[in-house]
Formats: structure tokens, sequence, C-alpha cells
């Protein structure tokens, strides 16, 4: 199977299921316990359909977005995932230059594996820096100045991740960062021998956004160790007012799934949220950002952006958040595995698939830009 020959999200799955290790596949591919809410995230946008309007002109469509203060040439975005180049020795950057040939912005994570400076430096494309509410409220300070310094205009706090999901593929392969594999987890390896000569050939493995801050020489930090020991459970409202302050920018909520906290982060001044619940990865059980998205629509879509993420991986899934009020969309594994199995031109693919898609459903749909989409186009079953 080759690059060419994929033309989906599933394609893309199993060919990055041919060349990573099992623990690294398992560790893009797996979700939190039951992985229940990791299949329903997808499954709710087949329970929506869409009504199309014919005979309106649409030879020409625009699916150009602003969302953030930043203007993209798509309504979807390359959401901020952690250890890319564990994944494909490219890894970010990869990501941000395919990002950059679609115009549309990407995240930087703070377990990214490529300064957000260094990338910064080369992308005129926006970048938003996502982070987590870490226990040393100094290093939680010094990330934000970094990204100011770096002139990154979205500031992303997620909140979703005060511990770790239980993400049981991963305890059974053993998945930690540095590797700590169990017997099975590293015959795994030994079947990916292409894998292994590109991790061991190009640049060592860091976490530049961390590194000055956590010594990891020595230790094996799972990333559920991470989300446990490093990151402050006791974050509240009131931190999160502050650092919206300190910011004095763009800055947006990840991890919203109730309007309730939607109305309360556009109360302290932020001025986005993401509907997400990790891609399934943290509570299992928890509805998807689809179910939620027209009931936080309607409590705050006035009063500032509203993104979603987790389980898009269609145009028409777009389409369909797009007619409920969503301002833009996050992918996350529907740009991970191509990432995986191709690096650059992996990425780019599945994105100028999705900007196909995206334009073949509006022509579709008859409409010749986004905000053209309305509720009354969607009957739900």
């Amino acid at each position: 199977m080759r690059l060419t020959d994929c033309h989906n999200f599933k394609d893309f799955r199993r060919l990055a299921q041919r060349r990573l290790p099992a623990p690294i596949f398992n560790y893009i591919d797996g979700a939190a316990d039951d992985e229940t809410t990791y299949r329903r995230n997808t499954s709710a946008f087949e329970t929506c359909d869409l009504i199309p309007n014919v005979l309106r002109g649409v030879q020409e469509v625009d699916m150009s977005v602003t969302v953030m203060g930043q203007k993209i040439g798509m309504p979807v975005y390359c959401s901020p995932t952690a250890l890319q180049r564990l994944f494909h020795h490219q890894g970010e950057r990869a990501v941000a230059a395919a990002a950059e040939k679609y115009d549309t912005m990407f995240g930087v994570s703070s377990l990214g594996t490529v300064s957000m400076e260094e990338l910064a430096r080369k992308h005129a494309n926006p970048q938003m820096y996502q982070f987590y509410f870490h226990k040393d409220r100094g290093l939680n300070r010094a990330m934000m100045a970094k990204a100011k310094e770096s002139g990154i205009k979205v500031m992303m706090l997620t909140v979703d991740s005060i511990t770790g999901g239980n993400r049981e593929r991963d305890l059974r392969t053993g998945f930690s960062i540095p590797f700590k594999l169990t017997l099975g987890g590293a015959a795994a390896f030994a079947m990916k021998p292409a894998w292994g000569i590109n991790y061991v050939t190009h640049e060592k493995f860091s976490l530049p956004q961390l590194d000055a801050h956590i010594d990891m020489k020595g230790d094996t930090l799972t990333i559920g160790r991470y989300f446990t020991e490093m990151l402050d459970p006791s974050m509240n409202w009131d931190d999160v007012a502050q650092m919206v302050a300190e910011w004095g920018g763009e800055f947006c909520l990840k991890g919203i799934m109730s309007a309730a906290d939607a109305r309360r982060a556009a109360d302290i001044g932020c001025t986005g949220i993401v509907i997400s619940n990790h891609g399934g990865r943290q509570l299992d059980g928890s509805r998807s950002s689809f179910d939620q998205l027209d009931e936080i629509v309607q409590a705050v879509g006035d009063r500032m952006d509203v993104i979603l993420d987790s389980g898009v991986t269609r145009g028409t899934h777009v389409l369909k958040a797009m007619a409920l009020g969503a301002k833009a969309v996050g992918l996350g594994r529907y740009y991970l595995f191509p990432l995986a199995a191709a690096g650059q031109p992996g990425v780019e693919r599945a994105l100028g698939l999705m900007q196909a898609e995206i334009t073949r459903a509006m022509r579709l749909m008859g409409v010749t830009r986004l905000d053209q989409l309305t509720p009354e186009m969607l009957r739900f079953r």
C-alpha cells in the first residue's frame, strides 16, 4: 500500500499501522477505558443528515474563515498533539509546512518535539500554543512568556487533563517516554526496522517546550504519569482568569463540554473554546463533541468563537459542525496517521483530500460560503 492509494482517513490509518511499531500505533489510535466515547465521536455525525439545496450557482466557493482573530483559507486546522517526532522524524516541521501550504493554522503542544520558536520563525501561517497547567506556577508563566516572545497570537489551555485518562493499550505495551517496553512491545519494534532506523539516524528525541524545566534523564515518564504527577488538579476558574488577563490576547480553553463551563469561560474573558473530549482519551462515557455543539453554541455563540474537535474524518462532518455554528474544526488523528505513514507528503495529501471534500460538499449543499450553512439544513434522526 502506497500513499497514493490513500483516499480517506481509514486508508491513512491502515498505512500507518503497516509502518509503525504497534506500541506507537496504539498510542495514536487508542483511547480511554472501553473507548466508547472514541467511537461515538465519529458515529455522532452519522445520526445527523444534510438537506441540500440545488440550482444555487456554486461555480466558485469560498471556504475561508476567521477564527480566534486569524483568517485561514479552510475551516479546519491541525490541532496541537504531543510527541509528533515519535511518529515520524519530521514531526511538527512536516505539519507546520503542510498547514502553511493549505493556508491554515497549526498547533504546538507543551509535549511537542519541535520548539514553537523555530516553527514561528519558519512559517507565516498562524500557530497556536497549547499548554497544560503545571503544579510549578513559574513553569506556567515561563511557557506563556516564551509563546509571546515567539510571536504566537493564540494561547490554548487544555482543561480536561488534570489527571491522565486510563489508556489501557499503552499499559499493555509499556509505552512511555523514554521507551520502557514489555517483551511483546520490544518484539513489535523489531518487526518494523525502518521506523527504528529513522528514529536513531535523525535528531535526538526531545521535548523542547519542557526540557529547560523538567529533567527526564534516567526517568521513565509515562504520559499518564506526566498528567497525574506534574499537572495541577487544583486548577480553578480564578487561576484561568489570571492567565487570561496576563496573556491579554486570544485565549482559548480546550476541553469544554458543558454550556455552564462555556458561559464561565466567556465571563472571564476567553475569546474562544474548543468543545473537545480529547479524542476520547480522557473520560470514557463522556458525550461526543458534536452531540454537545448545538447546546453550547446556543449558550455562548454570540460571545466567543466556538470550535469543535474529536472524531472529524470527513468534509461533510465539517459542514455539519459549521451548520450548527462552529467557527472552525480541529483535526487530530486525521493528520497524525498520514504524518506517521509518510511525513509531510502524507499530511499534505490528507489536507488536500479534506479541502476537496469540503469544496465538493459545499457545491452539493448549494452554498458558496460557509456562513450560508444553517441548522435548517440538518435533520437529526
